[in-house]
């Protein structure tokens, strides 16, 4: 059997550590960038090495390259006196892709889990109590998904959040759904989030 070279082996097994990429994937795109020419992959490797200098916001903890990203920074937003928060940097950026928020953002890093070590201690709430008192938030939106966890946290926020209002985005049936192909936890959340026309 042939033995590649170790230069492609390396990329193979780097390839393989990103999620859903499997070893004939990570193989099929190691053999693309073969074909490519040295400047493509001098920027490529340039562009992977500089993933090394990434910062994190001071504010909510988003991916940015000053001390505040471009939300934290805005004057308008941070007087709106809303803060949405998420688990993650994923979720944070799926609300902002909506373009519907207009407030400020603060990632918690995950949620609740006694099982698994997450206490308060291992989540960003305190940094989330000190915001909320020194930018004078008057709504907090929790949008943390819906599991026995992310009920736990929402509780848990809500009980040290005395004389905020503590607000959670609805749950329910997604839009084109049907109604006979959701699961009875979906529909029992559209219930309970159902609103006055």
């Amino acid at each position: 059997m042939i033995k590649l070279p170790e230069a492609i082996q390396e990329v193979v097994k780097s390839f393989a550590k990103l999620p859903g990429v499997g070893e004939k994937t990570a193989f099929r795109q190691a053999m693309s960038m073969v074909q490519w020419d040295a400047e493509d992959l001098t920027l490529f490797s340039s562009a992977v090495s500089s993933l090394q200098t990434i910062k994190f916001c001071k504010g909510c903890g988003v991916f940015s390259d000053d001390e505040y990203c471009s939300v934290c920074s805005s004057d308008e937003r941070k007087d709106n006196g809303v803060v949405c928060v998420v688990e993650n940097i994923s979720d944070l950026l799926a609300i902002e892709k909506s373009n519907q928020f207009k407030g400020i953002y603060h990632i918690l890093g995950g949620v609740l889990n006694p099982l698994l070590g997450v206490g308060p201690e291992q989540l960003r709430i305190k940094s989330l109590e000190e915001r909320v008192e020194a930018l004078n938030i008057q709504t907090v939106i929790l949008a943390i998904n819906p599991s026995v966890e992310g009920d736990a946290t929402c509780s848990f926020i809500k009980q040290i959040l005395k004389g905020i209002n503590v607000e959670r985005i609805g749950f329910g049936i997604p839009m084109g759904g049907s109604l006979e192909y959701l699961d009875s936890l979906t529909i029992s959340k559209a219930l309970e989030n159902r609103k006055q026309l």
